[in-house]
């Protein structure tokens, strides 16, 4: 059985005047957590964390797959919307991961992620997870919740009106798009855990002076539990912890029931 990660971290968006801080550290420390489990694992940090390494990245973690095998993919950075244009999605917004290049128009929607996931052999099991917004508050700039420890509290949501760029058709399309209903959930062919609620942000904070993603600290803080076998186990552990009044972000699972209580990475 092969065990194989690609974690991605990414606090530069140049460009974007919207930088964090804790995504490098979140790949970092999921990439010592699975290699503990024994994954091969991948890792793109920043400038390297482009739409075409990504995927370029997925590709390669998809190939080959047999049944039983085991792949993670993690996700630490901004995330967003884009107006829907081939008419798959209710709400008209397809979500999307933002890679490095994001303002370059590299955009890394939840389209072209279901079309790499599908074709992972059938039976080998997939855990996605995204630390970052796919909001479907409609804002330019997040306000801040109180800070949980020492340092700033920062939304992983990139308003799409950041990366238009004066596109007065693009623009006019997210206006559209704005006024339709929050996103339900992202369809992967796969396990998600998801850090919020379509309608939050997740939040970059700092923890004992070492910035974090506030859903990353909170997992990895649970699976030290070495009791914790289960995505289901995990979820429920890490609610323990989030959302609390410093950092109002509710974490999410989803997948099949069968899949929820089978085993963990």
């Amino acid at each position: 059985m092969a065990k194989r990660a690609l974690c991605v971290g990414i606090n530069n968006y140049p460009g974007s005047n919207m930088d964090l801080a804790g995504c490098v550290n979140d790949a970092v420390d999921w990439q010592a957590l699975l290699e503990s489990r024994g994954y091969s694992v991948t890792q793109l940090l920043d400038a390297a964390a482009t739409r075409s390494n990504i995927v370029q990245a997925l590709e390669a973690l998809v190939t080959g797959t047999a049944a039983g095998d085991s792949l993670v993919f993690t996700f630490s950075g901004h995330g967003s919307w884009l107006p829907d244009d081939d008419g798959d999605e209710p709400d008209a917004r397809d979500e999307m991961m933002c890679p490095h290049d994001v303002t370059k128009d590299q955009f890394l929607l939840d389209d072209d992620l279901n079309a790499i996931f599908s074709r992972k052999a059938q039976h080998a099991r997939l855990y996605i997870i995204a630390d970052c917004c796919h909001s479907g508050s409609v804002v330019r700039y997040a306000s801040e919740p109180a800070r949980p420890d020492d340092g700033a509290v920062r939304a992983r949501f990139l308003p799409p009106y950041v990366f238009a760029r004066g596109d007065r058709l693009l623009e006019r399309a997210i206006d559209r798009a704005a006024g339709k209903p929050a996103p339900t959930k992202l369809q992967y062919p796969a396990l998600l855990f998801s850090g919020c609620q379509d309608t939050e942000f997740s939040y970059d904070t700092s923890f004992n002076k070492r910035p974090n993603g506030a859903f990353t600290r909170a997992a990895i803080d649970a699976l030290k539990d070495t009791a914790i076998k289960t995505p289901r186990a995990l979820h429920d552990a890490i609610r323990q912890k989030l959302p609390s009044q410093q950092l109002p972000q509710t974490p999410q699972l989803f997948g099949s029931r069968a899949d929820k209580v089978g085993p963990l990475f």
